[in-house]
């Protein structure tokens, strides 16, 4: 799980306060170590991994039987069975276990299915934070899913219109890959700065503007 340092939080806040300077703009940032749990997906390939394992060693059922009854004085068939069950389900757990780790995660999961888990964690915070409710509708998020490595920049109607996606997406390969490179605070606050930068254009700031957003990151758990 990524943490932000106190003085990562302040860079990143800095920027946003730099940014809006000089529009009416209101940029949001917000961060979460996954989108989703992904937890089916994970049993999927535990339960797989147990099945292949049990078709392999049926095939060295002989073998086993004749290693287990050198082992054991007082052999019984029923050990045979016992072994085949408890070794079975030490693999499913140990494969379960491995597959939480990240990397993994991002290899079994299809990448349409994270990247519409992300899709929904962000429109969900876009709504409960208040950045599709600003006064002129002039607000945008960033909003990065350090699992996925994906980052969604979601920008209100009155931005929308006006900028175009194809910008809005260099942006987001920027942050995506500041997450890669493990640059992601550099990265980040070069990309709230052009976020100001393009804002500026056609939402430049009056005189009686008021910051409607948190400047600081969202750390979200979950």
């Amino acid at each position: 799980m990524l943490k932000l340092s106190k003085a990562e939080q302040k860079q990143i806040a800095q920027s946003v306060k730099q940014a809006e300077a000089k529009t009416s703009g209101e940029i949001a940032t917000a961060i979460i170590p996954q989108s989703y749990d992904y937890a089916v997906y994970e049993l999927l390939l535990a339960v797989l991994a147990g099945l292949i394992y049990s078709v392999v060693i049926f095939t060295f059922s002989s073998e086993l039987q004749s290693w287990l009854q050198g082992l054991i004085w007082s052999y019984h068939v029923y050990y045979l069975t016992g072994f085949y069950l408890f070794s079975t389900f030490l693999v499913i757990l140990i494969v379960y276990f491995l597959a939480n780790i990240p990397v993994i995660d991002r290899l079994i999961v299809p990448r349409k299915i994270m990247q519409s888990w992300v899709d929904r964690r962000a429109w969900q915070h876009f709504a409960q934070s208040g950045v599709g409710h600003t006064q002129d509708g002039t607000g945008i998020l960033i909003f990065i899913s350090v699992l996925e490595r994906r980052v969604q920049l979601l920008a209100d109607f009155g931005i929308a219109q006006k900028v175009d996606q194809s910008r809005w997406q260099q942006i987001v390969d920027k942050i995506t890959l500041g997450i890669k490179t493990g640059k992601l605070t550099e990265k980040l606050s070069e990309a709230i700065l052009e976020c100001g930068e393009l804002l500026e254009k056609d939402f430049p700031r009056a005189d009686d503007d008021i910051n409607e957003l948190d400047d600081n990151i969202v750390q979200l758990d979950k």
